[in-house]
């Protein structure tokens, strides 16, 4: 976690289009200019993990695969 500070507007949650709703392991995100947030999709009201936008940048770019 980086001590970005959540934001206080609704914000809006996406999942992946590879995610179904079968119950597995899915999490979804919602972004902010100053952080992203990722939380557990089975526990909507649960902890929400909030990041800089420059740290999920480099992690989705480190975790990607090959761009088919």
């Amino acid at each position: 976690m980086t001590g970005v500070a959540p934001s206080r507007e609704p914000m809006k949650w996406f999942k992946s289009s590879y995610s179904s709703n079968a119950g597995g392991n899915c999490v979804e995100v919602a972004a902010h200019p100053t952080a992203v947030h990722v939380r557990d999709s089975k526990v909507p009201a649960g902890p929400v993990l909030d990041v800089a936008p420059a740290a999920w940048a480099a992690f989705v770019h480190a975790t990607a695969g090959p761009l088919v």
